[in-house]
């Protein structure tokens, strides 16, 4: 059995039809031909995009010349009321000087730190599950927000502001579309935008309540009595250039991000990884006997959990958590022979390269396996990007993997998961790739 595969829309369709499957869905919105094409062209009245599956025209964009490709602004506009001027969205000069007060934070040894609250938080969530059917993607959501806030703030989810934003997140999850109209209509800067009422107002109040923990925070950093947490190092580490700090504002929108990226996209893999581990019990048997390691909170034993790791990685092959990214080029392009005019929208798509046709062998099977051949380790290096790769590449893609690699082994070390009957996952997008009627899995306890 093929792990599940979204419905390609047919080659030909107009472009009302086109817009309307992209926002519904940009997964099924796309032709069967891009698993095999190195490039294609789309047109619209108003802009053109080209997406590239050519792993050196991607190397060009994301790693050799990413000053000249920046991101579009013309994606963000849709998530700018929640994240303002985050890291996420931000280009050129402000976007390093963001980088470079985030990025110490993240460093390696951070890892270690931040371990210890990762550890509480796949134990609370082991603790969370019940035998019985149980949509799973709840659960996951539940334990990635519990990491987030642990490592952020050391503070667990019940805590009353955590549950709250994890609360109205829920909330701006249904009520906030893929795209609006910006992405399809270049709408100049001055001209209002247009956002449903419910998400605008969902938004800002999740800025509330990340400001009252970001105020109570500064309060605590003043009276010297503020944990050694990431929300500490970040709100004190000065930029060597500038030696400027964030500002309260700006601390608010790094937070809303570190809460989108590092909940939303955890989530997302983990809920899949566990899908597929219904989906292929000897996987699932495999890691399952490696959780057996997990018994004492100690970093060390992640090196041990080499099988759950591949397993993870696999998951984040066949199910990138941001399928698609968006870039625009600031001056005239030939690629592929083909001339790629200024202000083009640049499409990197870590979905359709990660099943590549043409560069992966069986792209559609789930085979952890594969990333000790010589096809998987080429592909790695030349066609991997689910946290993207180069100057950009996601701040927290290290913390992603322990924290994802660490919660599934935790929660297979004590229960089974078995596939449910007619409750087939499809997978669309919305903030990230989830499945349209979520993950339903039958949960037993293991027998150790």
């Amino acid at each position: 059995m093929k792990p599940p595969k979204p419905a390609s829309r047919p080659d030909r369709v107009s472009l009302w039809r086109y817009m309307q499957l992209f926002r519904q869905d940009i997964l099924s919105a796309q032709p069967a031909r891009l698993y095999r094409a190195w490039m294609a062209e789309f047109r619209t009245p108003f802009f053109r995009s080209y997406m590239m599956n050519q792993p050196d025209l991607v190397k060009t964009v994301l790693k050799d010349r990413p000053e000249d490709f920046p991101k579009s602004d013309r994606i963000g506009e849709g998530l700018r009321p929640l994240l303002g001027n985050s890291v996420f969205l931000t280009n050129g000069e402000t976007w390093k000087r963001q980088r470079r007060i985030i990025d110490p934070a993240f460093e390696g040894g951070r890892l270690r730190e931040t371990f210890p609250a990762m550890w509480d938080a796949s134990e609370a969530a082991a603790g969370r599950l019940r035998e019985g059917v149980s949509e799973i993607e709840a659960q996951t959501s539940h334990a990635a927000a519990d990491v987030i806030f642990r490592t952020l703030f050391s503070i667990p989810i019940e805590n009353e502001l955590a549950a709250a934003v994890f609360d109205e997140f829920r909330i701006y999850q249904r009520s906030q579309p893929i795209l609006n109209l910006a992405a399809f209509v270049p709408l100049p800067k001055w001209m209002p935008r247009l956002f449903r009422r419910d998400t605008r107002a969902s938004a800002a109040r999740i800025r509330d309540l990340i400001g009252q923990l970001v105020a109570a925070r500064a309060d605590e950093i003043a009276k010297g009595t503020a944990p050694d947490d990431l929300a500490t190092k970040i709100m004190t580490t000065q930029d060597p250039v500038t030696g400027e700090k964030f500002a309260p504002e700006e601390m608010i929108d790094q937070v809303a991000i570190f809460f989108l990226a590092g909940h939303e996209t955890s989530a997302s893999a983990l809920a899949w990884a566990l899908y597929l581990m219904a989906l292929y019990p000897d996987w699932q048997d495999k890691v399952a006997a490696e959780a057996q390691a997990l018994s004492t909170c100690d970093f060390s034993v992640i090196s041990k959990l080499s099988v759950t790791r591949d397993v993870f990685r696999e998951t984040l092959r066949l199910y990138p958590p941001v399928p698609m990214m968006v870039r625009e080029n600031t001056c005239p392009e030939h690629f592929r022979d083909r001339d790629v005019p200024k202000g083009c929208q640049l499409v990197l798509s870590p979905w359709h390269l990660h099943r590549h046709e043409r560069l992966w062998d069986q792209p559609d099977d789930f085979d952890p396996a594969r990333w000790h051949t010589e096809n998987g380790k080429a592909c790695q290096r030349e066609a991997y990007i689910p946290f993207s790769v180069g100057a950009r590449v996601c701040t927290g893609a290290g913390f992603a993997m322990v924290e994802g690699v660490l919660i599934l082994a935790r929660l297979l070390r004590d229960f089974e998961v078995e596939t449910v009957n007619g409750r087939n996952p499809v997978p669309v997008a919305h903030l990230t790739v989830r499945a349209q009627d979520g993950i339903w899995l039958r949960l037993r306890k293991r027998q150790r």
